[in-house]
């Protein structure tokens, strides 16, 4: 079991090319690509509940590198309702394996999929660091459920280059 992240105020971030910036919360791209936990056809937004964990899952997917090169924007936002956050601990995946960096496979796109049909808003543990979270936004049933706070630009600390340069 994890321990969840929030008492008061549940805020969520994300990190995007500055290209974005004014999109993020759309879904736009796992519409048209699915993700993790989506497949095509679904707009669902992916947003950690810290910044590092954020900066972490797009790190994972590209690079430290492409993080120096391009210009990002760090935005955090807020759920209205904490009663609209539906909460999936490691023990409720059907497979735990999911929990891994592997591929996603159809079954845990399908089983996410389904929760996103009924909540606006799904908490999972990220693959990326099994004991931070993730915050999966259903754009369909999540419209005014939640709020920019700040957007930012973001300037990453370029000692994680030397890591990424031995990998």
């Amino acid at each position: 079991m994890n321990p969840l992240p929030w008492d008061d105020r549940w805020y969520a971030w994300r990190l995007d090319p500055e290209l974005y910036r004014c999109t993020w919360d759309s879904g736009i791209g796992s519409e048209l690509q699915g993700g993790r936990w989506n497949r095509p056809g679904r707009r669902v937004v992916y947003a950690s509940i810290d910044p590092s964990t954020a900066i972490l899952e797009v790190a994972a997917h590209g690079s430290f590198n492409a993080l120096d090169r391009s210009p990002y924007v760090l935005t955090c936002f807020e759920v209205v309702s904490e009663a609209l956050v539906k909460i999936v601990q490691p023990e409720e995946l059907p497979n735990p394996y999911w929990m891994s960096p592997a591929q996603a496979s159809p079954n845990q796109q399908d089983f996410a999929d389904a929760l996103l049909a009924e909540h606006p808003f799904v908490l999972i543990p990220s693959a990326a660091t099994r004991h931070s979270w993730n915050l999966l936004v259903s754009c369909d049933l999540a419209e005014g459920q939640f709020r920019m706070v700040s957007q930012e630009r973001f300037g990453l600390d370029t000692r994680l280059l030397k890591d990424a340069e031995l990998v």
